[in-house]
């Protein structure tokens, strides 16, 4: 990756891991089974294949997938994600939820599977037991 954030910021620190090109849709085409380098090679053309070695390795160093071989001779690796890696799916609903409503050109939402309607995000506070919205984003003790 080219330069990155170095101030103690919640964004600037994500955006150092999965900020540059590429990186998201490598991740959100493993969380969509795509798990070998050929098929995300596949899933992403036209993705160098050396931006692609470089943001799979990205992904390894900081933890959101794993490579598991599948074959010996000659080697061939799969990728799965973490939980780490598998938490990041809310972002990309949330990300989904987004576009769909301020961005024209997105054809996908995410919905209830049960019922087929769009689904919207609602924050829960566990203290309390209930619903907010009144939300504030402060330091960590």
């Amino acid at each position: 990756m080219k330069g990155t954030y170095d101030f103690q910021c919640n964004l600037a620190q994500t955006l150092n891991i999965v900020g540059d090109k590429w990186t998201l849709l490598v991740l959100h085409r493993i969380l969509n089974n795509k798990n070998t380098f050929k098929e995300l090679q596949e899933a992403l053309k036209p993705i160098p294949t050396n931006i692609l070695s470089d943001r799979i390795k990205l992904l390894e160093k900081n933890e959101f997938i794993i490579s598991q071989i599948y074959n010996e001779h000659p080697p061939r690796y799969k990728y799965l994600l973490t939980e780490k890696g598998m938490d990041f799916k809310h972002v990309f609903n949330s990300m989904i939820l987004w576009a769909n409503k301020h961005l024209e050109a997105c054809k996908k939402t995410v919905c209830h599977e049960k019922c087929g309607k769009e689904v919207e995000i609602k924050y829960y506070c566990k203290d309390c037991d209930e619903y907010v919205d009144d939300l504030i984003v402060r330091e960590l003790d």
